[in-house]
């Protein structure tokens, strides 16, 4: 079973990567780009893992996706409990679709000069523009989710007494599931944009060594090309890991198991 779910989904994708891999290593070496600045793929995968057994990338991986994971809980909370107050007052449903009107467009890197203003040049800072950039996307794809549970569902719950908290987790949640995994597929996608963005604009954050973002800024700075792309192929790893053993392998064992489908 394994076998033919690699054979299904996993074997393109890893043949592509392969073809991506090789194209990359023969461009650098065909003389069209300064290898300076587009180093070959050998020499940024040595520096890669160089990082990997110092240490050094695996510090300031971990310290950003511990800043993304922080904003995703925070950003996740207040979009369960703005949709959960919409799905039973219009009113609520009117203010939240006007803030999502006002701030949705709004790129979370254009609030950093109030985020800085307000909360200084630190992890809160950074913390305020990734629940900003993660909010409002997850909101509309859970709010999404909401109306479209079937009435008989809500009606269900409300015969067996289910209210509140219970109700939301043992019926709406459920019932909207894909509409939510969406919405967080989303919302860390875009966590790891605003990280890496806020962190490369004001460095680390006072009192530690800071993240990729601020890794990235410091190689390009000093012109270390191969240890820039090394930080980028960081970022591509884990996105890889999260949605090949988190993400997939929770759509498998609901979404597709129980047939639903947006």
């Amino acid at each position: 079973m394994k076998s033919l779910w690699f054979k299904k989904e996993m074997l393109p994708k890893f043949i592509f990567i392969v073809l991506l891999v090789l194209l990359w290593e023969l461009t650098a070496w065909s003389g069209i780009f300064d290898q300076a600045l587009f180093p070959p793929f050998s020499k940024v995968f040595k520096e890669f893992a160089k990082g990997v057994i110092s240490g050094v990338l695996v510090v300031k991986t971990v310290y950003s996706l511990l800043l993304i994971l922080k904003g995703l809980v925070l950003s996740l909370i207040i979009a369960l409990l703005i949709a959960f107050f919409a799905l039973s007052s219009r009113w609520v449903e009117d203010i939240a679709d006007a803030l999502n009107s006002i701030f949705h467009p709004l790129p979370g890197i254009a609030l950093l000069p109030v985020a800085i203003l307000w909360f200084g040049i630190g992890e809160t800072s950074i913390l305020v523009i990734v629940i900003h950039s993660v909010l409002w996307p997850m909101l509309v794809n859970i709010k999404t989710g909401f109306k479209s549970v079937p009435s008989v569902y809500i009606e269900l719950g409300q015969t067996f007494g289910l209210k509140g908290i219970k109700f939301l987790w043992e019926i709406i949640l459920p019932a909207s599931l894909p509409y939510f995994l969406s919405g967080l597929k989303i919302g860390w996608a875009r966590a790891w944009r605003a990280v890496i963005a806020a962190e490369m604009v004001f460095g680390a954050a006072s009192g530690t060594a800071g993240g990729l973002g601020w890794h990235i800024y410091m190689t390009r700075y000093y012109f270390d090309m191969a240890a820039t792309f090394a930080a980028l192929l960081a970022i591509v790893m884990v996105g890889i890991i999260v949605e090949v053993f988190v993400f997939n392998v929770v759509e498998r064992l609901t979404v597709r198991k129980w047939g639903m489908s947006i």
